[in-house]
Parts: structure tokens; C-alpha cells; sequence
């Protein structure tokens, strides 16, 4: 049985997690589907999972999702169509607005030239290659983000690290500062006390001329 983690996710969590969920949506399967591959491959439950995509992860990859859903929706006319023949392809070229399989009055053509045929598939091939380009333009900027938090992170752990210090510092200047005021404090009360010691020492008598003499 697959543990079950309790810990954070971690940024490789949320590309496998973005990553699956993008091929299941292109695919033709299912969300849940997705969820319980992932949970098998990370060690977390599906509905985990679930959670974290809607709640953190799909608003990230909101225009990856839009060209997953159109090569889905080619694929699954695809199959229908299947197997392709000269009138599928004109079907798909009305999917794609090719231009060039239609007849001045606007009526499709029976036959297609094999011409017509290769450029609407030139055609299919420059939009699949731009589904990707676009892909990977979305994963590039991912991993810039991705860089640019982690670095984030590290001037913030740096901060807080020395905030520490100087509060540790503080502590101890303000323990001293007390303990000093306190010291002058008790030499400042003794002061007192030996004063008023030495005043009661003090003895006063009056001489045969009338004067007042201090015996120590």
C-alpha cells in the first residue's frame, strides 16, 4: 500500500500534478482519472490531489488547459471520422478553415487534389507545432517563476535569520543595561547608609570657652 504524505507540496509535486492533468484533459480522460495517477506517483491521496489543482495549481496553467481542450476536441473527431479518407479531410479542413478546398461557389468539391490534400495538412502539422511551441513557452515561464520564488525564499530566510540576530542582540544589551541599573542603584543606597552611619558617630561637646567640639 502507497504511504500517505502529510507534508507540503513541493514544487516537483505540482509539475507532475500539472503535467498528468494536462495529457489526461489532451487525451480524453478524466480529471479523476489524472488525480489518481498522480496520487499514485507522489504518494498522496486522489483527492488531494484534486484539492491542490483546483485550489493552487489550474489558475497557473489557464491557457495550457484552453490548448489541451482543442487538441482534445481534434483527436476525439478524429476517431470519429476514422479511417481518414479523401471526404474526411475535407471535414477537417472545415475545422481549420483551410482555404482552398472549396469551390468559387462555395459548394465542397468531391474529389480533393492531392495538392489541396497536403497543404491542409501542412497546415494541421504548423498548428500542432505551434500547440507546442506555445507549450513550451508556458513551461519556460514556469521555470523562471519557479527560480525567481526560489530566490525569493532565500533573501527571505536571509532576512528573517538576521532579525533573529538583532533581536537576540537587543535581548542581551537590555539584560545588561537593567543589570547595571541595578548595581548603581545598590551602591547609590549604601552611599546613603554609611552617611547616615558616620553622622551618628559624630559627638558634639562644649569646651571652658563655650564651644562646641565634635568627638569621634
Amino acid at each position: 500500500m502507497t504511504a500517505i504524505r502529510q507534508d507540503a507540496w513541493s514544487v516537483e509535486d505540482d509539475l507532475i500534478l500539472a503535467e498528468v492533468t494536462l495529457r489526461h484533459i489532451r487525451e480524453g480522460g478524466t480529471q479523476l482519472a489524472a488525480f489518481e495517477e498522480v496520487g499514485q506517483k507522489i504518494g498522496r491521496t486522489s483527492a488531494a490531489c484534486g484539492f491542490r489543482w483546483n485550489s493552487c495549481v489550474r489558475k497557473r496553467y489557464d491557457e495550457a488547459i484552453s490548448i489541451a481542450k482543442a487538441q482534445r476536441q481534434k483527436r476525439s473527431y478524429i476517431r470519429k471520422q476514422s479511417p481518414v479518407g479523401v471526404s474526411q479531410v475535407a471535414a477537417f479542413a472545415t475545422l481549420d478553415t483551410a482555404e482552398g478546398l472549396y469551390r468559387a461557389d462555395g459548394t465542397s468539391e468531391d474529389t480533393l487534389s492531392i495538392d489541396a490534400v497536403i497543404r491542409f495538412l501542412r497546415q494541421w502539422k504548423g498548428s500542432v507545432q505551434e500547440t507546442n511551441r506555445q507549450i513550451k513557452m508556458l513551461e519556460k515561464d514556469l521555470r523562471e517563476k519557479e527560480e525567481e520564488l526560489n530566490q525569493l525564499r532565500s533573501i527571505n530566510d536571509r532576512l528573517s535569520k538576521e532579525v533573529n540576530e538583532v533581536q537576540t542582540d537587543y535581548r542581551v544589551v537590555n539584560d545588561d543595561y537593567k543589570a547595571l541599573i541595578q548595581i548603581m542603584d545598590r551602591a547609590r543606597r549604601l552611599a546613603l547608609i554609611t552617611e547616615d552611619e558616620e553622622e551618628l558617630k559624630s559627638r558634639f561637646k562644649m569646651d571652658a570657652n563655650g564651644n562646641l567640639e565634635r568627638i569621634e
